[in-house]
């Protein structure tokens, strides 16, 4: 079966090429060919048939594995972004609930000072200050991100340390959490039936596993393209 027009072919061609969120790609999609049918319209203007205005078009834009890394730079910004924004909302979010919850926990002060190791108390303090340390990077990566003060040319990069970052952190947060758990020991009696408790874990677990997420889909999307395909050739010399 033909091809609508030779834009259709090429916005077709240049979706199949770009990786990352859904409604990102459709919007830069929608936007190239806005462009590309206003630059038809110009060249039936002049008057050229719809076929050749529209490979006038496409020729002018430039070929696909051409463009479509500068559309791949777009999409990992927007993760990147939108990464860098949960990391800068939710991580000191979490930390500030759990030291609510452990200062009305009914503790008592005398199975806490008998049972806690000697490691517990600035373990947990570093684990405070290094989950601020991440709040922190996501403020000054959302800065890097964001409107007149991007300073980032290379979007991707920053993407994909952020989510290479994340699958570092995340971990050793939970690692540091479970030590901590561990070195509580019989101080924690009774905490498996404290609802507010219970409920802080379950948001803890979500916002870990929401993060682990976003940092695969940064390393995802700011992944070098692959070559040229052979659909990509076999169009450009159509064209040409």
């Amino acid at each position: 079966m033909a091809s609508a027009s030779v834009i259709d072919d090429y916005v077709s061609t240049l979706g199949r090429t770009l990786r990352g969120s859904t409604r990102v790609r459709r919007d830069l999609l929608a936007e190239a060919r806005d462009g590309l049918a206003d630059s038809a319209e110009a060249y039936l203007a002049e008057g050229f048939d719809r076929a050749e205005a529209e490979r006038m078009a496409v020729a002018e834009f430039g070929p696909v594995d051409e463009i479509a890394p500068g559309y791949q730079e777009e999409i990992a910004a927007h993760q990147g972004r939108r990464t860098a924004a949960v990391m800068f909302v939710t991580v000191p979010l979490m930390t500030l609930m759990w030291s609510v919850i452990w200062k009305i926990f009914p503790e008592n002060p005398w199975t806490v000072t008998e049972v806690r190791a000697a490691w517990f108390t600035p373990l947990a303090r570093f684990l405070d200050f290094f989950q601020f340390g991440v709040g922190v990077l996501g403020a000054l990566a959302l800065l890097a991100f964001s409107g007149p003060l991007r300073a980032v040319r290379r979007p991707g990069v920053l993407t994909r340390a952020l989510g290479i970052l994340l699958w570092i952190q995340v971990p050793a947060i939970c690692l540091m959490g479970l030590a901590l758990a561990a070195g509580a020991g019989r101080a924690l009696s009774g905490f498996d039936a404290y609802p507010p408790g219970m409920v802080a874990s379950l948001v803890s677990y979500l916002v870990s596993g929401s993060l682990l997420w976003s940092a695969t889909r940064c390393v995802i999307v700011s992944r070098p393209l692959p070559a040229a395909s052979a659909a990509t050739v076999s169009q450009r010399s159509a064209l040409n």
